[in-house]
């Protein structure tokens, strides 16, 4: 029987998960991450949860929770919870038409400005980076920008996920096709090398990205992220319920420097959400600027 096999027959034997049992890890969950999954979620959440039952050996949730919450390795179980739980689905040049306001209307533009005052140096956060194609292709885009004049300028692209398993896969920055699925072929001979089948992405861009792990419910991590020029976080505030949604979007505000902008998931909104951003309408393509 093959692995996967086995961890499939596993997990059909995991006992069912009763509505309090979900409610109660479910809050625990809230309680660590700010992440939110409704009652709706629970058939979801249960076979992901299973999963983490029979990885660590236990035989009911309510063994599985005081894990979760007292045992010395609760940490490390958390993290493999949150890998589970949290979509990392994700590719190269993902939603193009945002791609294409941020690489050839938003980042001209503020390149033009600092080149105006001087100030050369850019910063771009990546929130919820997950296996880090999104802040390899922004770096892809300043080199693309900058080309002879980079070493100039002082470019940092911060890069934050949840997760510290997925955080080191993007690190090592090694990728199958699926991941490259939207990148030119252009793109692919210029910014990436073949290894063994992969693609590994080149030095020149992985030097322009810093990798850190961030909960952004946590204040004291939220408020390290000043002067930012533009904040990439999309397709993660579906996992926060409407007070840490707001929460998380004012530390964006606050982070972002006059004029700076937002990008959210394209079919996301801030409506309900905050009044503080002004909407920037692009072909295809909406952001938010702070006002």
């Amino acid at each position: 029987m093959r692995r996967g096999d086995a961890m499939m027959t596993q997990t059909a034997q995991a006992p069912k998960l009763a509505d309090d049992k979900f409610r109660t890890i479910r809050d625990l969950i809230y309680e660590k991450s700010g992440m939110y999954f409704g009652d709706g979620k629970k058939y979801l959440m249960e076979s992901r949860l299973a999963r983490r039952l029979v990885a660590r050996g236990l035989k009911t949730y309510d063994e599985y929770y005081y894990f979760l919450k007292y045992d010395p390795k609760r940490a490390e179980e958390i993290n493999r919870l949150f890998d589970e739980i949290t979509i990392n689905e994700t590719s190269f040049f993902r939603n193009p038409p945002q791609l294409e306001a941020f690489g050839k209307k938003i980042l001209p533009g503020i390149v033009a400005d600092k080149e105006k005052s001087g100030a050369r140096n850019l910063r771009i956060w990546s929130a919820g980076c997950s296996s880090g194609e999104e802040p390899y292709t922004l770096g892809i885009y300043i080199l693309e920008a900058l080309k002879f004049s980079l070493p100039k300028w002082k470019v940092e692209i911060h890069a934050s996920d949840l997760s510290k398993e997925i955080l080191q896969k993007a690190k090592n920055g090694v990728y199958g096709d699926n991941a490259l699925r939207n990148t030119a072929p252009s793109y692919q001979s210029r910014y990436f090398v073949q290894v063994n089948g992969m693609y590994a992405i080149r030095d020149e861009v992985k030097k322009l990205v810093r990798f850190q792990q961030i909960n952004l419910t946590d204040k004291v991590k939220m408020r390290s992220m000043r002067g930012m020029d533009v904040i990439f976080c999309r397709n993660v505030l579906i996992y926060f319920d409407m007070e840490s949604k707001r929460q998380v979007i004012a530390h964006f505000y606050d982070n972002l420097n006059p004029g700076g902008y937002l990008f959210i998931g394209h079919s996301e909104s801030l409506h309900g959400v905050s009044k503080a951003f002004k909407l920037v309408h692009f072909p295809k393509a909406m952001v938010y600027q702070k006002a």
